[in-house]
């Protein structure tokens, strides 16, 4: 199913003071929202991700699973800056007739945010039964529900936390330096910094997984070995996979938005007071293994929150796990949403 194209042609202030002339939001929808709206369930999206939530969360949403389309309402929008149908660097600058490229404005998550907002009006959706946010998709949830707390109802947050830390910049500075030392990547064609791009994502994949999730699946038996070691094809596999399907310009001012994120930034207050204004009922997972953005976090913001329940999965699929034990966070959900 291809995503549709909501086009707003009201100018869009970014939280930089900058203005795109008008905004593009992709986005798909599942099943039917109900006269009042109660049934909708909002899905946004981490990094690389796009809007076919049901596509790339399989063991979530779908017929049978515990977000159904039979019974919900089923959002999911792809974030401005990315490269999948959203306003984003290779999309047209209306002022010039060609794509943005290299010269597409900052955004932060709460950039991303307002759009989801403008998206929500045109959908004509009153309020959002269930916000959905695993990895980046919790910085849009965590924000949104500051922003529209009125709007949002619950919210199910997985392996995520409240502000960007030291270790996720410093691992997305790595990541935009490997982009910066290909010097096509400010190039106006579409393949710019593809070699750069393929680094960044090498960078990336030690993060997502770890030290026994490779030894386990990405040893080799043949102890005579030199050279073309199995982790290494590995390794440039998955770079070469995203090259196919992203862009390091998109990939650089993302990594960007996600360093901006702190739910007290500009709120002049401590972040646990920040936490403590967001009400709804909240469903926190972390993964065991997450070196991303390690269950410490979580466990954070499960004491801040007011209405928070956290579990955590012992998982040896680090950060990925969130998309990989489908079956244990949806059983878990599913006694939750049933509570």
């Amino acid at each position: 199913m291809s995503a549709k194209v909501f086009h707003s042609k009201a100018a869009f202030r970014l939280e930089s003071g900058q203005v795109l002339p008008e905004l593009h939001i992709a986005y798909h929808t599942y099943g039917t929202m109900n006269e009042d709206g109660s049934n909708v369930v909002w899905v946004c999206h981490a990094l690389t991700a796009n809007s076919d939530v049901a596509d790339w969360w399989t063991g979530l949403i779908g017929a049978g699973k515990v977000i159904d389309p039979s019974r919900h309402f089923i959002v999911c929008a792809n974030i401005i800056g990315s490269c999948y149908g959203s306003s984003g660097p290779h999309t047209i600058n209306p002022d010039t007739g060609k794509p943005w490229y290299h010269s597409f404005p900052t955004v932060t998550i709460r950039d991303m945010v307002q759009a989801h907002m403008l998206l929500r009006a045109h959908l004509q959706v009153p309020h959002i039964h269930l916000l959905i946010g695993g990895s980046m998709g919790g910085y849009q949830a965590l924000e949104w529900a500051l922003t529209e707390p009125a709007v949002i109802d619950q919210l199910f947050l997985l392996c995520t936390g409240a502000a960007e830390s030291a270790w996720g910049i410093a691992i997305h500075t790595a990541q935009r330096l490997a982009i910066e030392a290909d010097d096509t990547w400010q190039q106006d064609c579409h393949s710019a910094g593809s070699r750069g791009l393929k680094a960044a994502r090498a960078i990336g994949m030690l993060t997502y997984r770890n030290y026994q999730t490779f030894v386990r699946a990405q040893s080799d038996e043949d102890k005579e070995k030199t050279d073309h070691f199995r982790a290494s094809s590995y390794i440039n596999y998955q770079g070469d996979k995203l090259v196919k399907r992203f862009n390091a310009q998109s990939y650089w001012l993302l990594t960007k938005a996600m360093d901006s994120h702190n739910v007290a930034r500009g709120r002049h207050e401590h972040i646990t007071a920040s936490l403590s204004h967001i009400r709804q009922r909240t469903l926190l997972i972390g993964i065991s293994s997450d070196i991303l953005c390690p269950p410490e976090e979580q466990q954070f913001m499960a004491a801040h929150l007011p209405q928070a329940t956290y579990h955590e999965i012992d998982s040896s699929y680090g950060h990925d796990g969130f998309l990989i034990e489908f079956e244990k966070i949806g059983n878990i959900l599913r006694d939750w949403m049933e509570r």
